[in-house]
């Protein structure tokens, strides 16, 4: 992979790709963890010359082009973050948008929202073509998209030279140590909704981990599959196949011993801890139970490297957070010397709030696309890199 000490960038007008997926609010940003991360690029860029450097992401996903979508705010907030000015420019692709660059009088300018354009989910090669036409250099530093095969990710690349940015190059070294060599033993909890994205992980790391802890609702699906009484809650349909070669009964993986339920997820004050396959044909399992989070904290204190990735209960309802805060906060207070790696789109304000982002090793700024690299050792953007 070509990183940016292999670059040329003197005078040059970079066309920098970074993943602005961050949380707005009424027009203000929020949470920024995303863009505090390229922040090192961005300065190494400026400090090495570059003549330009012209922004392009991502943001959401929305339906055609709206204003509850756009970069602008992302591009303000950057502005405060650089104490610089900065050009946002919402003009679609094409010449009048390089002009409009070219005659910027600012060093940093952001473009509007990738995907209010069709082409850039598409791949389309023309749109390719069309925003590499706006720079001399191609920077890659959206990691947590690089799973995606979109023109901004593996098109654009084919055009220009093409080079991994800093925060890129450390996601990739971080991973990359943990798949070669972790230090042992090696821990990984997973949670969130779905299984069916994750089954390749489970698999790989049932090969080298040491023990693996599933929450969430994708371990509701794991508990069905063991033939456990799941009651109403969230469940994977259609994943039997995918899900049967996993050895569930492999002493190395951890289900729930204990599941809070609820008859309603918005649900504040009936809530019950039942043991798990006791739940209730009309109660829905929203978070892991006491018994759980004990035995989810002894498997983090024991071990050397420790992998997490997503929420392990409905977050969305603070009356659910219990097991996931008690997860971070588990995380935070390991022993020195033990190696922690964060992931997951909802785990940056989860950390933030709970004061506990700086004590731990490290935070992906990937949620999927850190899975899929622990699965498969590599993404269709790096190959694009390469």
């Amino acid at each position: 992979m070509r990183t940016l000490k292999d670059a040329d960038i003197k005078n040059k007008t970079v066309l920098f790709r970074v993943d602005f997926n961050v949380t707005v609010e009424d027009g203000q940003v929020t949470e920024d963890f995303r863009m505090r991360a390229v922040l090192s690029t961005i300065q190494y860029l400026l400090e090495n010359g570059a003549k330009k450097i012209v922004i392009i992401s991502h943001f959401g996903r929305p339906n055609g082009s709206g204003s509850e979508h756009s970069l602008a705010p992302a591009a303000e907030h950057l502005a405060k973050l650089l104490s610089l000015s900065v050009d946002f420019i919402a003009d679609t692709p094409g010449e009048g948008l390089r002009e409009k660059i070219e005659n910027s009088q600012h060093a940093v300018v952001v473009l509007e929202n990738l995907r209010f354009y069709r082409g850039e989910e598409e791949n389309d090669e023309g749109f390719a073509k069309e925003l590499a036409s706006l720079g001399d250099v191609f920077v890659q530093d959206a990691f947590g998209v690089m799973h995606r095969a979109h023109a901004s990710i593996v098109g654009v690349p084919k055009i220009l030279p093409a080079y991994a940015g800093l925060l890129l190059e450390k996601e990739v070294g971080v991973l990359s140590r943990i798949l070669s060599n972790p230090a042992r033993p090696l821990a990984v909890l997973i949670g969130g909704a779905k299984i069916s994205t994750k089954i390749r992980v489970i698999e790989k790391f049932l090969n080298i981990a040491d023990n693996i802890c599933l929450g969430g609702a994708l371990a509701s699906t794991a508990l069905k599959a063991k033939g456990m009484a799941v009651g109403k809650s969230l469940v994977e349909e259609g994943v039997a196949d995918e899900i049967k070669n996993i050895q569930f009964t492999d002493t190395r993986l951890h289900l729930p011993v204990d599941v809070k339920v609820a008859k309603d997820r918005d649900s504040k004050d009936d809530i019950v801890t039942r043991g798990a396959g006791n739940v209730g044909e009309n109660e829905i399992i929203l978070d892991i139970g006491p018994g759980t989070q004990t035995l989810f904290s002894n498997v983090i204190h024991n071990s050397k490297t420790i992998i997490w990735n997503g929420p392990m209960g409905y977050i969305e309802n603070e009356a659910f957070r219990e097991g996931t805060y008690r997860i971070a906060r588990e995380l935070a207070a390991v022993s020195a010397g033990t190696f922690t790696v964060v992931g997951g789109g909802d785990t940056y304000p989860l950390l933030d709030e709970l004061g506990v982002m700086e004590k731990v090793s490290f935070v992906s700024t990937g949620g999927g696309a850190m899975l899929d690299f622990l699965a498969d050792g590599t993404l269709p953007g790096i190959e694009a890199l390469k």
